[in-house]
């Protein structure tokens, strides 16, 4: 009798981490899916921005009334996160990224305000592909970039061992 329970709490235990995985997996695959379409709309949006302006008269003056009635009209129908700041980087998305089928689903929102900050292609796509590449968090993105990663790799006479570094860091021996 006692070793009927412990199997069937066994059964049930094994059971419950087979759905915990199932459900740990699918909210994975949703994120996944909803972060892609979040960029994507974003550089849509970016698009008919830049579009937008370019067809406008006073460019200048046009672009900020653009972006203002835009971030007014949309916060006022889909809450935050349409704030004036936040329509100049989706315009800004669309101006640093013009191929929008280069997006990649891996990168976040964050991951690619960061990016943008890079002034230099080079740079930009060599962070773009580390991120990827070593999954980096959008936190361990801004620390490499702080940390002058692709400068410290491109003035190295042994860039993999920098690179190495940037990995597992310095070890210090005792």
């Amino acid at each position: 009798m006692e070793n009927e329970k412990i199997n069937e709490l066994e059964l049930v235990e094994n059971l419950y981490v087979r759905v915990k995985n199932i459900l740990e997996n699918g909210r994975a695959k949703a994120f996944k899916v909803v972060n892609t379409v979040m960029i994507e709309s974003y550089w849509n949006i970016g698009k008919e921005i830049v579009e937008e302006e370019q067809s406008g008269a006073n460019r200048a003056e046009y672009g900020k009334y653009v972006i203002q009635s835009i971030s007014e009209k949309l916060t006022e129908e889909f809450g935050k996160g349409y704030s004036i700041s936040n329509i100049k980087y989706m315009r800004q998305f669309y101006l640093t990224f013009p191929i929008g089928h280069s997006l990649s689903g891996q990168l976040s929102w964050t991951h690619y305000r960061l990016l943008m900050k890079l002034k230099n292609d080079d740079i930009r796509n060599f962070y773009m592909i580390e991120t990827m590449e070593n999954n980096w968090s959008s936190r361990e993105l801004d620390r490499q970039i702080s940390s002058l990663l692709y400068e410290r790799i491109k003035m190295s006479k042994d860039p993999v061992a920098v690179k190495e570094l940037s990995v597992v860091g310095q070890k210090v021996e005792t």
